[in-house]
């Protein structure tokens, strides 16, 4: 019973609490741009189910906590149900249907669709520039301070001091840099523009697979090229309001870059599926961040937050990125799309969504039971 209540407190609740952050400034960002459009909006939920607890303001928006704190929902005035699929509006008076999203002109209904996905990435970045402003930013010269024996950086040359200035031909600043193009190399052969003794060398290193710890106790296989960074040419970048932002903006675009490469490569069998995470998978991680205090937890909001924006930006029926590819058809062709065509297309995507939540539980079930 006591390892039961560690795990329910250590991994459900504070993954259900981040969850229900990220969700929403998600739900925030389509409320805050359907108002400013003129769109009346019902209910406004953080959960799903029977209403725990709520209050009805002045607008008429029904602010509420639901029993399932599983996502939440912005439901407006003229949808059907709180997926915001579009009901009968025609017994409506013309003001009426004008407060609807349907009544709206299309690049309004595409605003209000894009906003819950750019919140999350904007909260991201701004979460992720307070760190940095406040706490300071780790920096880790890309200088090699241990070459492993026996690895690929050893077999191919590459020695204690050396200074690494490109990676696949994409410049490096910071160890970091290496690292991000070495966990995208699949394996794959990683060319290195590389600075010793004044001069610069090239090597093409090829990484080895390996089964590690990812610091949290499971068990990851990765590419690696047996370096690590020297800790005397590392350092802590204290920034001002703005160079934080900047810094914020470097990383979030390069987490983005990375995932999206990521999943390109999965789609073309370069990556194994295996790396998918699902609810399981990411209460655990949120779990274990937790244990290294605030700062940890921050992280995984904003991992959790770019991700789910970019994520609902995909063009699938289902995500906002789906309703976003239909505005833009609309827009081109001067009316929406017929029914028929959105209804299969939203049966394309349900089914594209479901086989990927499948598919991602059951990689995590198989890390569970693996890790036990």
């Amino acid at each position: 019973m006591a390892d039961l209540l560690h795990f329910l407190w250590g991994n459900i609740v504070v993954f259900l609490a981040v969850l229900t952050v990220v969700v929403f400034v998600h739900e925030l960002g389509h409320y805050l741009v359907a108002r400013a459009c003129g769109v009346k909006i019902e209910t406004f939920s953080i959960g799903f189910g029977p209403e725990l607890i709520g209050r009805t303001a002045k607008s008429g928006t029904r602010w509420r906590i639901s029993l399932l704190p599983l996502g939440g929902y912005v439901k407006m005035f003229g949808d059907a149900d709180a997926a915001s699929t579009p009901g009968e509006t025609s017994h409506l008076t013309p003001e009426e249907q004008a407060q609807t999203l349907a009544g709206r002109p299309v690049w309004q209904r595409a605003a209000v669709v894009a906003a819950g996905p750019l919140f999350n990435l904007v909260f991201g970045l701004f979460l992720m520039a307070a760190g940095y402003w406040f706490a300071g930013e780790v920096r880790l010269a890309p200088v090699v301070g241990k070459v492993s024996e026996g690895s690929a950086a050893e077999q191919a040359g590459i020695k204690t001091g050396d200074r690494i200035l490109q990676a696949n031909a994409h410049s490096v600043d910071r160890f970091q840099d290496v690292q991000t193009v070495v966990g995208l190399s699949v394996g794959e052969p990683v060319a290195l523009v590389i600075q010793r003794d004044g001069q610069q060398l090239m090597f093409s290193v090829q990484p080895r697979i390996i089964e590690m710890d990812d610091g949290f106790g499971n068990k990851i296989k990765r590419p690696l090229l047996g370096i690590s960074s020297d800790p005397d040419a590392s350092e802590i970048i204290h920034h001002g309001p703005i160079s934080a932002m900047g810094s914020a903006l470097r990383d979030g675009t390069g987490m983005i870059s990375a995932t999206l490469t990521g999943v390109g490569q999965m789609l073309s069998g370069r990556r194994s599926t295996e790396d998918l995470s699902g609810p399981i998978g990411i209460a655990k991680r949120t779990g274990q961040a937790a244990q290294f205090g605030t700062g940890g937890v921050i992280y995984i909001i904003i991992l959790l937050s770019i991700n789910l924006g970019l994520v609902n930006l995909f063009p699938v029926p289902m995500l906002d990125g789906g309703h976003l590819v239909f505005y833009a058809a609309e827009a081109l062709i001067g009316r929406p799309l017929s029914p028929k065509v959105q209804e299969y297309g939203f049966r394309v995507g349900l089914f594209l969504v479901i086989a990927l939540m499948l598919l991602a539980t059951r990689n995590d079930l198989v890390a569970l039971f693996r890790a036990h």
